[in-house]
């Protein structure tokens, strides 16, 4: 079986590649870092938006460009790379595939063509404190068509338009729309380790708000969210990683120490033989991700927490290993590593830390061996 990419996808890895060194890269990544004002690029939201990308995997009949989710692991991974910071998770890995999942006519007809345009930024809300989510610690409210509680953290909750929200409804939970522009909305912007990937607190106060999918069916719904969220994500941690190898073996290249390079030493070689080993695992179970996310394969869940833990074990590594390749200099602002490993430890949370996508790997590998 062949797991790589078409001619196609690997001319569209190239062009974005090419795009996103002039537009993206870490130079955009310190401007959105040090600018309290901005909580993403406006400039990059609208050239990717311009290039079609919001609307990868949306189908032509809401103005997508309805290629399909393995060309959306590509942009992902090149979007990784290039630390771009804008809410392209959150609107197309959660709202909008939350939309193709679960979402009405109607609602696909008001919304994904406003995803195409960059008019509609989403975000994804099930949290609502420290540990993780379950259907026991679920307490916002969905009732005659309101809404009401606290979701926290939310991931570009800052600058979102609407949010796609886990909420009780009767004895069961469901998933429901929300438009955060209405009355009754609050936000409370958070600091993170990575400020150029907003976050917040959003506060519902009997907002109205529309379900997704079937009553009671909300944690299934949100899992299956999850589990696509998550190769993508996987594939953002990937291209992050291969960033971390290749600065930290220019680097091992170019800085000389008792006369050579640095990189001719054991411990600096050991270093970068990790950090490859640790890419080639997770990118095998992207790859496998993949697959499993193009093909809706009965295998998704098993390969999206496979393809998620692997990544964050690798992004974290890469990203760490990379500071300590620089040494002394790896530390200080002014070299690019730390953005990298603010990134890495961000990314690691987001949809769910990796000790519960490794506890979902357990119970999916249980699963299959009782089968």
């Amino acid at each position: 079986m062949n797991f790589d990419f078409s001619d196609d996808q690997k001319n569209l890895k190239e062009q974005a590649r090419r795009f996103l060194s002039e537009k993206a890269g870490t130079k955009a990544t310190r401007r959105v870092l040090d600018n309290e004002t901005v909580s993403f690029d406006q400039d990059l939201w609208r050239s990717v938006a311009e290039m079609g990308w919001l609307g990868v995997s949306i189908p032509e009949a809401h103005g997508g460009l309805g290629l399909g989710r393995l060309e959306l692991c590509v942009l992902a991974e090149e979007l990784g790379r290039a630390l771009a910071p804008i809410p392209y998770s959150s609107t197309v890995y959660f709202l909008a595939e939350a939309l193709m999942l679960a979402g009405g006519e109607q609602q696909k007809a008001a919304l994904l063509p406003k995803i195409v345009s960059g008019d509609c930024i989403g975000c994804f809300a099930m949290s609502e404190g420290p540990g993780a989510a379950s259907p026991a610690n679920i307490a916002s409210t969905f009732e005659n068509g309101t809404l009401t509680g606290a979701k926290i953290p939310v991931t570009d909750g800052d600058c979102a338009s609407h949010a796609v929200v886990l909420a009780k409804e009767g004895a069961g939970l469901s998933l429901v729309l929300v438009d955060l522009g209405q009355p009754g909305v609050s936000r409370t912007v958070l600091k993170t380790v990575d400020p150029s990937r907003g976050h917040a607190k959003l506060e519902f106060r009997a907002v109205k708000a529309e379900r997704l999918g079937a009553m009671g069916q909300g944690w299934e719904l949100a899992e299956a969210v999850l589990d696509r969220a998550a190769v993508l994500l996987a594939f953002e941690q990937l291209g992050g990683s291969q960033a971390c190898l290749e600065m930290a073996m220019d680097y091992a290249k170019n800085r000389y120490a008792f006369s050579r390079p640095i990189g001719s030493f054991q411990a600096i070689k050991h270093k970068l033989a990790d950090m490859y080993v640790a890419i080639e695992v997770a990118r095998s179970n992207a790859y496998y991700g993949a697959w499993a996310l193009s093909t809706e394969a009965g295998e998704l869940p098993f390969a999206a927490a496979a393809s998620r833990a692997a990544a964050s074990d690798a992004y974290y590594l890469c990203a760490k290993e990379n500071i300590q390749t620089h040494g002394g200099m790896g530390f200080t602002w002014d070299v690019d590593c730390h953005l990298f490993y603010r990134r890495a430890k961000l990314l690691a949370v987001q949809a769910g830390s990796p000790a519960v996508w490794k506890e979902k790997l357990v119970r999916s590998l249980e699963r299959r061996n009782v089968a």
